[in-house]
């Protein structure tokens, strides 16, 4: 088996996340809801607790030897991320508190610069709702107009919509790279390829991509990408919007206030460069220093390793889930990771992700922030599980166990 050659690194990676070695009702914990948030490393974790015992001060504004010092932690995370994703300038790396901002942002600031009334914003049928209400928002602002691209009964995209759905009024195109609910793994290289032929730009949502592929902004070119801190073994409330210079010069702040500027008066104020121009008001300053050791905790591991292995876990649950006549996979791509989504006739998710989580299971249930996806496939929830590179074979034994467990309960 696989996982016999990666037995003794699972071992190891295990060993950096404390919250893996602690109980639920009594159960060793196993963690599978790694979609919705990651764990933290122990080095993460110390990095919060050492900035507060050791740099705690506000950034770019004192000459004092605590504000520069926590100045320097947090631009080298900036190095650190526009490293990670191969951009060309750290300028073009903006702190944002998390993915949810980051597409807000790009909304709002493209919106105000190239966005006309009548014009066309395309989406498609599996996004999350924050690549969903953000361009709603714009829409009816701007009395634009949003196009969907639809999807078949296994969750995969219909590219040749999309080519029906460009016209000479669409002006953006924002696109999950891995959907949150059924794992698809969208063909990026091909939607880009096919906006460069129109002159559009791409905003990439790479937050179920990002701990599980490889990304790299130049050699995909796509124009914006974001992506959230706490998927990537990071801290809640940080999150990265990338942009392309010539993008980002261009569009106006998305907020006002402090540090985001170069002059101000009554009679007017002019902006900073970038990045700043985007980071208005005191940053999350410990998260984002952490989100920096996150990434170089993730970076100092095998990339291929973990891409091999989460593969291995996930093929392993789909097959023993697949293996249970009572129970319905949602979306069945012929690329899809890291995410499961079933149901049970006879059990609605919470109630299965209820008994799961008195086994120590951690799942998740409900609609996963995609509502048009479940009305799609016309389910109102499912159960979600999720995986990431600590979780174990033997853990996935136990989750299938507690699975038919439940369903015979409820026969």
């Amino acid at each position: 088996m696989i996982e016999d050659k990666y037995l003794h690194l699972v071992n190891q990676w295990r060993d950096h996340f404390p919250i893996l070695h602690t109980s639920v009702y009594d159960k060793p914990l196993i963690f599978l809801d790694n979609a919705s948030t990651t764990q933290k490393p122990q080095i993460v974790i110390d990095t919060l607790s050492q900035f507060y015992q050791n740099y705690n001060a506000n950034i770019h504004r004192g000459v004092y030897y605590l504000s520069q010092k926590s100045t320097d932690l947090f631009e080298q995370t900036r190095e650190i991320v526009r490293s990670f994703i191969n951009a060309k300038k750290q300028s073009e790396i903006i702190f944002t508190k998390g993915a949810t901002e980051a597409i807000n942002l790009i909304a709002s600031s493209f919106g105000d610069a190239f966005i006309q009334k009548d014009d066309e914003i395309i989406i498609s049928q599996m996004e999350h709702h924050a690549n969903i209400l953000p361009w709603q928002i714009l829409c009816e602002k701007k009395g634009c107009i949003l196009k969907i691209i639809p999807i078949d009964k296994n969750g995969e995209l219909l590219i040749d919509s999309l080519c029906e759905l460009i016209s000479n009024k669409t002006k953006i195109i924002s696109i999950v790279y891995v959907s949150n609910v059924i794992g698809t793994v969208n063909p990026i290289s091909e939607i880009i390829s096919l906006a460069r032929q129109h002159n559009i730009p791409v905003v990439l949502d790479a937050c179920q991509a990002i701990q599980h592929i490889p990304i790299d902004v130049q050699a995909i070119d796509c124009d914006f990408m974001v992506f959230s801190g706490h998927k990537i073994y990071g801290p809640s409330g940080t999150g990265v919007l990338y942009g392309k210079e010539e993008f980002l010069n261009q569009m106006p702040p998305y907020q006002g206030g402090g540090d985001m500027i170069h002059k101000v008066t009554f009679e007017k104020s002019t902006y900073a460069g970038l990045p700043h121009k985007f980071e208005a008001g005191t940053p999350n300053i410990e998260g984002i220093i952490g989100l920096g050791t996150a990434i170089s905790f993730f970076s100092s591991l095998s990339f291929e390793s973990i891409h091999i292995y989460e593969n291995f876990l996930y093929l392993y649950a789909l097959e023993l889930l697949q293996s249970i006549p009572e129970i319905t996979i949602i979306g069945n791509a012929k690329q899809r990771m890291s995410a499961i989504s079933f149901i049970v006739d006879s059990i609605h998710p919470h109630d299965m992700a209820s008994l799961l989580d008195r086994d120590g299971i951690a799942v998740r249930a409900g609609h996963h922030c995609a509502q048009p996806l479940m009305k799609f496939f016309n389910v109102p929830a499912t159960t979600r599980a999720s995986f990431a590179f600590y979780n174990t074979r033997e853990e996935i034994d136990i989750f299938i166990h507690s699975v038919k467990k439940a369903i015979k309960l409820f026969a």
